[in-house]
């Protein structure tokens, strides 16, 4: 190769690389152009964003700011109304003040016109005091003048004529003075007792042992009666009450001597006839149903009584026991409405005297209350009350009228005497005992203890007035052939226990029964 291509070589490389890094920088100038454009834009758009979070955060700020005002405005009229309403008191305060402070001084001002008033009045009485005391000397001079002796020796001989000349008459006199005090004293007495009666005037409390159920029609009778008679079996035995179905049109008598046990019964049957489905089981459950609704009807019964008569804060236990004398008897006497009377005779007669009306009435109406204990926790009611006095922390006067008010202690307190008064007063009340029935459910009762008194006996019902004894026994513990042994054994108990007209029969009853839930 020659020079001149040699260096046409080399220029032509020279031109080729110029050429190729001119081209390279106008691509490259194009790229930063357009990168710097893109970063133009992004840049803007960034701008743009941050102008936009900007203004949403001034709004927000603003709205915040807006909330917050508001929310101190409602504060500071919450603060003034508040201090308004202090500022309205202290001038009310102010001006009742202001108003005592007036009648205060009005008060002064009258009690020292009275003061001066008085102390002038003082003055003209001590004036004419001396005046009179003045004039009786001078008379007293005069008289001793006269009669040529002091006083003291005139006194002294007029006082031993009179002593002479009235010693017999002054003993006419004081004799006279006792026998009208005597006589005034017993009239006053029966004017006391005859107003203490009127004020608690009540119908003679009478019972009887039985209760009549009226029926819808007499087709519920026999729906009653059951087939062959299994309702009125079941019945009967689970109340231990005489359901008796006559002649009567519309109404059967349930008849038992524990009037308890009949209230149960009566209620049993009436929700019975009401629900319409007699049998066995249903039976069963309207009896237990009664029994829960007879606990609260007694304590209703304790309310009413201790509302009527004004006594308040009593224990609720002692409230039902109250309101359980309801269902109990004395010679025939409602116990319940007997101590109401008693109470109501004891108060008025405690307020003629002086003594605390309420208290009188507590102690009257509580004096019997050892009668609703069951029967089957020994002791005298009278011993039986005094505890249950005790136990509801009732106070030494209640205590000691229900323990004397039968005579066995000492009274106490003059309540005590009261309330035996009225106890005696309510009793012997014309037809308000009666001796017979008395006796009459004291014997069945005798009976259904002596049956209760077996073991493996789950409870025990003397019906038929007596002549019957139903005795429910526990499965468990009796067999058939111990329920023959057990009717026997009862059998023998009577006769050698009780005395008793005509023939009683005992009948065991033992049931076993199996149940099972289907699920």
């Amino acid at each position: 190769m020659s020079i001149p291509e040699i260096i046409l070589a080399f220029i032509a490389i020279v031109v080729g690389v110029v050429a190729g890094y001119y081209g390279r920088k106008t691509v490259h100038e194009r790229k930063l152009d357009a990168a710097k454009n893109t970063a133009a834009g992004i840049l803007a758009e960034a701008k743009k964003q941050a102008e936009t979070s900007n203004k949403e955060a001034i709004l927000q700020a603003k709205e915040e700011s807006h909330k917050y005002r508001a929310k101190v405005e409602n504060e500071l009229k919450q603060r003034r109304a508040e201090v308004q309403k202090q500022e309205d008191r202290v001038l009310q305060r102010e001006e009742a003040l202001d108003r005592k402070d007036n009648s205060f001084e009005k008060r002064e001002n009258s009690l020292s016109k009275k003061e001066k008033k008085l102390d002038g009045e003082k003055q003209n009485l001590l004036k004419k005091q001396q005046q009179a005391d003045s004039l009786i000397a001078k008379r007293q001079a005069a008289v001793e003048e006269v009669a040529a002796l002091t006083a003291e020796e005139a006194r002294t001989r007029l006082m031993d004529e009179a002593k002479t000349e009235l010693a017999a008459e002054r003993a006419k006199l004081i004799q006279e003075s006792n026998a009208e005090a005597q006589k005034t004293a017993d009239q006053n007495a029966k004017d006391l007792v005859v107003s203490a009666i009127q004020r608690s005037a009540s119908d003679v409390a009478s019972e009887t042992t039985v209760s009549v159920v009226n029926l819808p029609n007499d087709d519920m009778k026999g729906r009653i009666i059951g087939r062959e008679g299994r309702n009125i079996r079941t019945f009967e035995t689970l109340t231990g009450i005489d359901l008796i179905i006559d002649d009567t049109p519309n109404a059967v008598v349930l008849s038992g001597f524990d009037p308890i046990r009949r209230e149960v019964a009566k209620l049993a049957l009436e929700k019975l006839i009401q629900d319409g489905r007699i049998h066995p089981a249903r039976i069963e459950e309207m009896v237990e149903k009664a029994r829960k609704d007879m606990d609260e009807h007694v304590r209703e019964i304790g309310e009413q009584a201790t509302f009527d008569l004004g006594i308040h804060s009593m224990s609720p236990e002692l409230v039902k026991l109250v309101g359980r004398l309801n269902y109990r008897t004395s010679y025939g006497q409602n116990v319940l409405k007997h101590s109401v009377e008693v109470a109501q005779i004891a108060g008025n007669l405690a307020a003629e005297m002086g003594e605390d009306a309420t208290l009188a009435k507590r102690a009257g109406l509580l004096h019997d209350i050892g009668k609703a204990a069951d029967s089957d926790i020994e002791g005298s009611h009278v011993d039986l009350g005094v505890e249950i006095a005790k136990k509801y922390k009732e106070s030494p006067v209640v205590i000691n009228t229900i323990a004397s008010h039968e005579g066995d202690t000492e009274p106490l307190y003059v309540i005590s005497e009261l309330v035996s008064v009225a106890d005696t007063i309510s009793a012997t009340r014309p037809g308000a005992r009666s001796d017979s029935l008395d006796n009459y459910i004291h014997r069945l009762e005798k009976l259904e203890t002596i049956a209760d008194s077996f073991d493996g006996v789950e409870k025990s019902y003397a019906i038929q007035a007596g002549r019957e004894v139903r005795v429910v026994v526990e499965p468990t513990k009796i067999s058939d052939l111990d329920a023959v042994v057990l009717a026997r054994d009862i059998k023998k108990r009577i006769e050698a226990d009780m005395e008793y007209p005509g023939h009683i029969k005992v009948a065991v009853i033992r049931e076993t029964r199996s149940v099972e839930y289907a699920k």
